[in-house]
């Protein structure tokens, strides 16, 4: 892709619209731009135009049956993208909207094609992020956006993140500092009878079941005929250059581990909670959060990973965490980091 100048504007959360004109105009001219949400950078580009979603693949080197997630900054954006809104859905969109949930529903076919990936259904989401619905609002679209990274790469959490990735490949990135969750919205399925989790992220099954009753949890790790309905799904994602290997044992286990790799001259690190921290010998020891509170190890997760690539580690041990709320969440994006591969004590 043809290097170019990738400008950077640093916006606060009391927005200004004189603050986003420049990036809005972009989006406008069917240019890509990263933006912050609460889950993690966007890669937004016009909804609208086959041409600005293309420069999103073009920009990740993202699979093109792999579907884009469609960002509003109001309801009403909605109603011309959507066929129609089930009962279930409506209650789910009341009580999660604005927020870290998109909703799959039957399209209304206004989008680019390639944004759908040419199922007859579309995600909608409408972050909670005061820089990101300023945005969206100005500039008069509705935003496609998958997370700012190059395909298969950890999500962004920082604009630091994006531009590492995306530099020279989009025409800009607004800074809006820190992400604040740190994984990707849940995606739910509600265009047919029942409701369906295709990928769990910040609003939990819990949660959900809360508003709605029991609802499916669908897994597609390995099905590599058919076409993904959510992202997440289908392709190896939230990877770093290292060698991830998840394990589920005690740290002196993985302490064994990490003492047999080193062994052979590999540059070992391990990705661990704050509680294990000081427990580890090895080339790398990083936290990404407390045992304690899941939702700081779903905030960090990603800027530990991407921290591993700094230090030239090569093969990376991680613990694992019980798969329950955000840990659902934060499990899913380690298995898919790790190739779906979990060594046991």
């Amino acid at each position: 892709m043809e290097n170019r100048n990738t400008i950077r504007w640093i916006v606060d959360n009391d927005v200004h619209k004189l603050q986003l004109e420049e990036a809005a105009q972009c989006l406008r001219r069917n240019e890509v731009v990263a933006f912050p949400t609460e889950t993690v950078y966007g890669l937004g580009g016009n909804a609208l135009s086959d041409e600005a979603v293309g420069k999103i693949f073009a920009a990740k080197g993202r699979p093109a049956d792999n579907p884009l997630i469609v960002h509003i900054a109001d309801t009403g954006q909605m109603d011309s993208l959507v066929r129609s809104v089930p009962e279930k859905a409506r209650k789910l969109i009341d009580r999660f909207w604005p927020g870290p949930l998109t909703i799959i529903l039957p399209s209304g076919q206004a989008v680019a094609n390639n944004v759908t990936a040419g199922l007859s259904t579309v995600a909608i989401r409408f972050p909670d992020h005061p820089v990101a619905r300023a945005l969206i609002e100005q500039t008069g679209l509705p935003i496609a956006a998958p997370s700012a990274n190059r395909s298969g790469m950890p999500s962004p959490t920082s604009a630091a993140h994006v531009e590492q990735d995306l530099a020279g490949r989009i025409a800009g990135i607004v800074d809006g500092g820190e992400t604040g969750i740190g994984v990707e919205s849940t995606v739910v399925d509600c265009s047919g009878d029942e409701v369906a989790i295709l990928r769990p992220g910040g609003v939990t099954r819990a949660e959900i079941e809360a508003v709605v009753g029991p609802v499916i949890v669908e897994k597609h790790e390995d099905d590599t005929a058919n076409a993904p309905k959510s992202p997440g799904m289908k392709y190896r994602h939230y990877s770093p250059d290292a060698e991830l290997r998840l394990v589920d044992g005690s740290q002196a286990f993985v302490q064994s581990l990490v003492d047999k790799e080193r062994e052979k001259g590999t540059r070992v690190g391990v990705l661990t909670t704050d509680e294990h921290r000081m427990t580890y010998l090895a080339d790398s020891v990083i936290s990404c959060g407390s045992q304690s509170d899941l939702y700081t190890v779903a905030h960090g997760l990603y800027g530990a990973l991407r921290a591993f690539d700094a230090q030239n580690i090569q093969v990376i041990y991680g613990e694992v965490f019980p798969e329950t709320g955000v840990g659902e969440a934060i499990m899913n994006r380690l298995r898919k980091s790790a190739g779906g591969y979990i060594q046991y004590e």
